[in-house]
């Protein structure tokens, strides 16, 4: 007798580049290799103490039941002040903000909500990845526009995306400050693509989780805020996983025109009743409260950037691209003429140092590796140095 089957839309998905490679390094790890990772965006820094402490308070207090499912009022309110303080942005916590189970669940909520099938969404290249298979599960289909490489930092040109516009282009996805490449778009890139996507009647998606993360003085500007068109016509995703080390506390949120939050609460509500109630006192407790913590992190990644530039400098046929922001940096390997996949590889088996190919982004991140500093100290180190290692190695 014949048993039922996944649906074929499973086919359309594929895993993430990271489990995709952290399976591997479980495998070298089992063959008996010490390995170092220069892997993974999360963050070894604690969650500040001030958060942790209203969680366990809230705890105590029994805030341990249905959460609204827009998201808990004090912490709707909090985004709001948040969005206009640090922002200039000003949205009605009552039908404009939606608190969502991280990020992904956001992205996920809003792409469901805007495509049709076949609906395409605009994507620069390179790209986090799991954009991908979201885009696929909500009928859509990505298209790729690669980026320019100017002065050692990657460009995403207004008039590439223009011209990538067909009939069923219906988003621009923008990831800013921009992973894995580090770039911050500036003001006026952003005006320029805002332009093109009302043009073009796009919706503009911004996923703004890196914002705090960015380096000399880099000023951050959402699309939204760019004017009230431009507000009109864009979703604002972000979470606390980055800003505040809460990568585990599962928290995130949506801002937007009411329409369009209406139309993602009637996703989100089929997926989830949304983060825990002492989850979200704990958010209000980290944009309500003293910001300090946030700096003295942005100066620890800022650190160890620095030591990444400085540990490979120098190298024959490899070099940084210094990031704008975030915690990833990108290394241009394209004068060693080995495929990122095959470095990627080389450097893990070889040396014992696991990092992303620039390839899992897309082809216009061939030719790169994707190095992350969101842990430091030892581990950090250690990875350097057996990075420098093995790209010196190949020079040889």
């Amino acid at each position: 007798m014949a048993l039922p089957t996944p649906s074929s839309r499973i086919s359309l998905l594929r895993p993430t580049a990271v489990n995709t490679v952290l399976a591997e390094v479980r495998e070298a790890r089992a063959a008996g290799r010490d390995i170092a990772s220069l892997l993974r965006g999360e963050p070894d820094l604690p969650t500040p103490e001030h958060i942790v402490a209203a969680a366990e308070r809230a705890l105590r207090e029994g805030r341990t039941g249905y959460p609204d499912n827009q998201g808990e009022p004090a912490l709707r309110e909090a985004v709001a002040a948040k969005l206009a303080r640090e922002n200039h942005l000003h949205y009605s916590a009552g039908d404009e903000i939606l608190i969502t189970t991280g990020a992904t669940l956001g992205i996920y909520a809003a792409l469901a909500a805007a495509l049709e099938p076949g609906d395409e969404v605009l994507l620069p290249e390179p790209i986090y990845d799991a954009y991908r298979s979201p885009i696929a599960l909500a009928g859509g289909t990505a298209r790729s526009i690669p980026a320019q490489r100017v002065n050692d930092r990657f460009v995403l040109d207004a008039d590439a995306v223009r011209d990538a516009c067909g009939p069923r282009s219906r988003v621009l996805l923008l990831n800013h400050p921009w992973n894995p490449t580090g770039t911050v778009f500036r003001r006026a890139e952003l005006a320029a693509l805002v332009a093109v996507a009302e043009q073009q009647n796009l919706l503009v998606l911004s996923d703004e989780i890196y914002e705090a993360i960015r380096y000399d003085d880099r000023e951050f500007v959402s699309p939204a805020a760019l004017s009230n068109a431009a507000r009109a016509r864009t979703i604002v995703i972000n979470s606390f996983s980055k800003t505040y080390a809460m990568t585990g506390w599962r928290l995130g949120y949506c801002a937007g025109p009411a329409l369009w939050m209406r139309a993602i609460f009637l996703v989100l509500q089929q997926a989830s009743r949304g983060p825990a109630t002492f989850v979200q006192d704990a958010g209000v407790a980290a944009l309500n409260g003293s910001q300090e913590c946030v700096e003295q992190m942005r100066c620890e990644y800022s650190r160890r950037r620095e030591s990444v530039c400085t540990a490979l400098a120098g190298l024959p046929y490899a070099r940084v691209l210094p990031p704008e922001g975030g915690f990833f940096a990108m290394v241009d390997l394209r004068a060693a003429e080995e495929p990122s996949d095959r470095a990627r590889r080389r450097l893990l088996w070889d040396h014992g140092v696991v990092v992303m190919h620039g390839a899992a982004y897309g082809a216009a991140g061939e030719g790169t590796l994707r190095i992350s500093f969101a842990a430091g100290g030892r581990s950090l180190e250690q990875g350097l140095a057996r990075l420098r290692e093995g790209l010196c190695a190949k020079s040889e």
